[in-house]
């Protein structure tokens, strides 16, 4: 441990080189508007007012009622602003509607045109995530998209950055993540979370009626858990009381509108740029909000470095202590690193609990190709070009699920074993068909520990209750997509505590 962190911090000098030599490489990270950018905006407003007016006086001419299109169809492509129409009068469901687009191709694989020439490939083939996400990894970055999107949110946090950067936090968070000590841990607290606060909530509630948001329930007892297994902090959100913190909508808040900058119809900062410029709108409440969560996670921070300081030795397990410890106390720094694993532990694991295989997590994902390249199938991508893999398409997918894709089937995950006894056994997909934890280099590091959370929750409220959804006869859910994907209007269900239960 001792020469790992001596390691570790013999490269700090470099890295705070390397973070700064990526900053004078990016000009545009500040989020400022250049002239460039404004002169883009005006010249697609222009080009784009001229095929609207044409496309109202075309249908108010139009004398023929016209056949209705296929609701599923291949979006039509304009000189100049591309499938911008189509990407626009989607954008409310902007996550189906790609899912079915990829499901029309033979392949999987479509190319967006969206405008000024832009490209994006839209993919669920499982051979063209294992290429961008393993074989030809270092070809495919986030990107300075990307990067200037999320920055205000996430800074220099393990989730938005590239190369030397994330290396150096993959390889520091991987030690700690591996280690017998945390993993105990892990299983001590979430048994303690379950049985103190879960179960007592839902109980309640059995025995009055009471209609339960079960995926604000599973943020809650997910939050709780990241805080004391990140930082070694109680956050007590789970109560009896469900209260609403600041904090908790800060961050909601964050999340939404950086997501939304990234989806927005328009693909050029342009927009968010000027109202952040100006301090208006949501570019407001995104900056009243981000300065809401970094002052919690620095209080976190602070907090944990007096508590280091008045010990001798370090006691604690937590991954902040274990940060800390090892050399690594610049304070922005280490928010960035807080947010994220918030970010990590809070949402994702919540999302899977409630939604599992047909919901992923992370609905989309994408990549922006470093170098001109050609994918499996044979399409040719572009320096620079965005490649979106769709884990929401590929649950959704007949070839990789078969026509029963949409049902309730555990079995598909189960497999007899050989021999006299012929019970059953987990089989699981391979990373790039089911591709919910990224794959390759960048796998999710808190993997084994989101199934950990997932199998002792599951056997412990299935054991006791069952979960009825409450949303009415024949109302599907609408699915959200931003950073992590959620329910919009959450998870409404009852809680009908079991009989047969020998408790």
């Amino acid at each position: 441990m001792a020469k790992f962190s001596t390691s570790v911090r013999g490269d700090r000098g470099g890295m705070r080189e390397e973070r700064q030599r990526q900053q004078n490489d990016q000009p545009h990270d500040d989020g400022e508007l250049t002239v460039m950018e404004f002169l883009r905006f005006l010249a697609l407003f222009f080009l784009l007012l001229l095929p609207v007016l044409s496309i109202l006086f075309l249908t108010q001419k139009a004398s023929k009622p016209k056949r209705q299109p296929s609701p599923i169809s291949l979006p039509r492509s304009y000189p100049v602003i591309g499938s911008f129409f189509a990407v626009l009068a989607n954008s409310n469901r902007r996550l189906q509607w790609l899912s079915d687009i990829v499901q029309l191709s033979p392949s999987a694989t479509y190319v967006l045109h969206r405008n000024f020439a832009t490209l994006q490939v839209l993919t669920a083939n499982p051979d063209i995530v294992q290429h961008i996400l393993k074989t030809h990894f270092h070809n495919y970055s986030k990107g300075a998209n990307f990067h200037q999107t999320f920055k205000d949110f996430l800074g220099q946090g393990i989730f938005n950055v590239d190369g030397e950067p994330w290396k150096f936090q993959r390889q520091v968070a991987s030690h700690e993540f591996n280690t017998k000590s945390l993993r105990k841990f892990v299983e001590i607290f979430v048994d303690t979370e379950l049985s103190d606060r879960l179960i007592p909530i839902l109980s309640s509630a059995a025995g009055t009626g009471t209609v339960l948001d079960f995926q604000d329930i599973l943020q809650s007892f997910a939050f709780d858990n990241v805080c004391k297994i990140a930082f070694g902090f109680d956050s007590a959100y789970l109560l009896p009381s469900l209260p609403q913190t600041n904090f908790a909508k800060a961050f909601e808040e964050s999340v939404t509108i950086s997501s939304e900058r990234f989806n927005a119809a328009i693909p050029f900062p342009i927009v968010w740029k000027i109202k952040k410029l100006l301090n208006i709108g949501s570019e407001k409440r995104l900056r009243i909000a981000i300065s809401e969560v970094r002052e919690f996670a620095k209080n976190i921070i602070r907090e944990k470095k007096h508590e280091l300081r008045e010990k001798a030795s370090l006691d604690s397990v937590d991954l902040l202590s274990r940060f800390l410890s090892s050399g690594h106390s610049d304070e922005n720094f280490v928010t960035d690193i807080v947010i994220s694993f918030i970010l990590a532990g809070r949402d994702t694991t919540s999302t899977a609990l409630t939604c599992m295989r047909l919901y992923p997590p992370v609905a989309s994902d994408s990549k922006e190709a470093v170098n001109d390249d050609v994918l499996p199938d044979g399409t040719v991508v572009k320096k620079g070009t965005r490649v979106t893999y769709i884990p929401y398409a590929m649950g959704r997918s007949e070839t990789l699920w078969g026509p029963d894709w949409a049902e309730f089937k555990p079995e598909r995950w189960l497999k007899r074993e050989e021999g006299e006894n012929r019970q059953w056994k987990f089989e699981g997909r391979d990373v790039y068909t089911y591709p919910v934890f990224q794959a390759g280099p960048r796998i999710c590091l808190g993997k084994e520990m989101s199934f950990l959370q997932m199998k002792r929750v599951v056997a412990g409220v299935v054991r006791r209750f069952k979960v009825v959804p409450a949303m009415g006869e024949g109302v599907e859910p609408e699915f959200i997509q931003l950073i992590t994907s959620k329910m919009k209007g959450g998870f409404p269900v009852r809680i009908i505590e079991r009989d047969d239960v020998n408790r």
